[in-house]
């Protein structure tokens, strides 16, 4: 077996093995009403959902559905200096009222999720920056610090952003041992939460632009990399969008990870649900960004979010896709994949030479 297929076939198998995990233990989104309905309930229920995100006046144009973020003030708190960098915490409130209001009050008793985080990574003077978009479960600073390459984009010239997604982390709901309600089993919870990432990031990036970057740009890690493709149709303002090993579809998901019943019933049970989430679907608009400012990154071996995620990203923006050995958790190739994206970046002009 060659080096790079005993990669892929080692990421597959850890892969595997926790997502397995997380579904004893309640995390891959179970415990919501509705995985208690019975197959005609469940495409009942997304049949409401369709129809009431499904209005035409919601599709004129982005803004139309996704609330443009009024100017930020954050209130920023140092962490700690060196190497010429400085992190700075930052934190404002979100102020996101949702689109279905009987919906309003269930959402938005969750207080936690009602203030938006970054962590900051700047130089003494403003530079192009990049936000990064962790994936699901994870925007615990310790472990994102680990997880970028921040001191690799520092020396390409960026200043960085790691900015929370609702209900995780910090935002996270006071039972911490429930699994966040977004992404999750309700929809309802998947479609408002994408819609408030939207609000919380595109006010982050102008607010980046306001301070002084000439430039900003995004990069996503799994359901960060379905964030980064979906901002790439609404926010005008980015220079780049990097997916890497994206989620593409959430209907797609649940199929493969056995969330919509039986195998008889499944099927149309997809396209239900693709149908309801279809208002925050990053294939429902086309991209703000002509292809040669989106590339896609995918790991070869990759069970939780397979490869057929990254390969449908990369032809609705018509970007380029680079794979890497390896799968979702165990990246071996990742390093390889950053070689390429490094010179991407060069390439359009983003970072310096």
């Amino acid at each position: 077996m060659s080096s790079d297929r005993l990669r892929n076939a080692t990421g597959a198998t850890f892969d595997i093995a926790v997502t397995a995990a997380l579904r004893l233990r309640g995390l891959a989104g179970g415990g919501a009403r509705t995985d208690k309905l019975g197959h005609a309930q469940r495409l009942e229920a997304l049949a409401q959902v369709r129809d009431v995100y499904g209005a035409p006046r919601l599709w004129a144009e982005p803004d139309a559905f996704f609330t443009p973020p009024a100017p930020l003030a954050p209130r920023l708190e140092m962490v700690r200096e060196g190497r010429g960098v400085s992190v700075v915490d930052a934190s404002w409130p979100s102020n996101f009222e949702p689109y279905l209001e009987p919906f309003r009050a269930k959402y938005l008793a969750h207080e936690n999720n009602r203030t938006a985080y970054a962590r900051l990574f700047l130089a003494p003077r403003p530079r192009p920056a990049v936000v990064l978009i962790h994936g699901y479960l994870a925007g615990q600073w310790g472990i994102e610090e680990r997880a970028w390459p921040l001191g690799w984009l520092s020396h390409l010239g960026f200043d960085a952003a790691i900015v929370l997604l609702p209900f995780h982390a910090l935002r996270a709901r006071t039972d911490r041992r429930a699994p966040p309600p977004f992404p999750g089993a309700d929809p309802r919870f998947t479609i408002e939460g994408f819609r408030q990432a939207m609000l919380d990031v595109r006010g982050l990036v102008r607010w980046l632009r306001a301070r002084g970057a000439p430039s900003v740009g995004v990069m996503g890690m799994s359901l960060g990399g379905y964030t980064t493709s979906l901002l790439a149709t609404v926010e005008k303002n980015l220079a780049f969008a990097v997916p890497i090993i994206p989620l593409a579809s959430v209907a797609d998901f649940a199929r493969d990870q056995g969330r919509l019943g039986a195998s008889h019933e499944a099927p149309e049970q997809h396209r239900a649900l693709d149908s309801a989430t279809q208002i925050v679907s990053p294939f429902a608009r086309p991209s703000l960004l002509p292809g040669e400012r989106v590339l896609v990154l995918a790991a070869e071996g990759d069970r939780i979010t397979p490869i057929a995620h990254a390969e449908r990203l990369a032809r609705h923006f018509d970007a380029k896709l680079v794979r890497f050995a390896g799968g979702h958790l165990l990246q071996f190739g990742r390093r390889d994949a950053f070689r390429e994206l490094r010179t991407w970046l060069r390439g359009i002009g983003a970072a310096s030479r």
